[in-house]
């Protein structure tokens, strides 16, 4: 069923109820989430790190890589999480945080299969919000500010020129081989390179260590091809390279 995002609304909503459960059936087909500044270093040591380009605009995403193919979540076992860190975006559904006129607001799926009579509900008897959405929308309200400095550290990224196109080249058990472009990296030898006042500027700002995560955590995408191993054809080798063209699609 295709997800429909609407306004959660008191009235609209009074008797609605989510089902908390260690389910992520949800994000079956996610190959690619939204990963914020706040939650690199911990993304970092579990999946890889990636910047990519709206085709649309000039504007860059970091997403965090669950699989390299779409539709693919390489994190997934049936409804289980294999794991210890899930992105805080995969996390918040069936909730969101939208503009809401001139302001934001929290969203909420209506076809979500979260949705159920024996969950949680989300406003009292008084049409008060309940606890559980108390905490759902602090969370989601941590999450939108985490976002926001997200924007800020890619800017100076792209302000510095630091960022390389790359390229994964995969081999399957099949014999089949491909490429995953349309990505972006840390280049390490600009980074090394840039003045001791712009280093120091990027430390305080909580930058610099956000840069190293994304580094490391390119490391990672071995994960990926050991989580591999689960699926109908496995990947067999992969090698990493800097791109030549950096158009083509993310996970394609």
């Amino acid at each position: 069923m295709a997800i429909n995002y609407v306004p959660l609304d008191k009235e609209k909503h009074k008797d609605l109820k989510i089902a908390v459960n260690n389910s992520f059936k949800y994000a079956k087909d996610t190959h690619l989430a939204a990963a914020t500044i706040k939650e690199f270093a911990q993304l970092a040591s579990t999946m890889p790190i990636v910047l990519i380009k709206d085709p649309g605009s000039d504007r860059y995403h970091v997403v965090a890589m669950l699989g390299m193919e779409q539709s693919q979540n390489l994190f997934l076992t049936g409804d289980s999480w294999k794991g210890p860190h899930v992105p805080s975006n995969v996390l918040r559904y069936p909730f969101d945080v939208r503009p809401d006129g001139d302001k934001l607001g929290v969203f909420i799926d209506e076809n979500s299969d979260s949705i159920s009579e024996e969950g949680q509900p989300l406003f009292t008897a008084d049409g008060e919000a309940s606890d559980f959405l108390k905490n759902r929308q602090q969370f989601l309200a941590d999450l939108a500010n985490s976002e926001l400095l997200t924007q800020r550290f890619v800017q100076k990224i792209v302000e510095l020129d630091l960022l390389d196109p790359i390229q994964i080249r995969l081999t399957y058990q099949s014999g089949q081989q491909r490429n995953v472009t349309g990505m972006l990296s840390i280049n390490e030898k600009k980074l090394m390179e840039l003045p001791e006042e712009t280093v120091l500027e990027l430390h305080k700002s909580g930058f610099l260590g956000a840069l190293y995560a994304l580094m490391m955590s390119l490391g990672q995408l071995n994960r990926l091809v050991e989580l591999s191993n689960d699926t109908e054809n496995p990947i067999r080798s992969m090698q990493l390279s800097v791109a030549k063209d950096e158009e083509a699609p993310a996970a394609q």
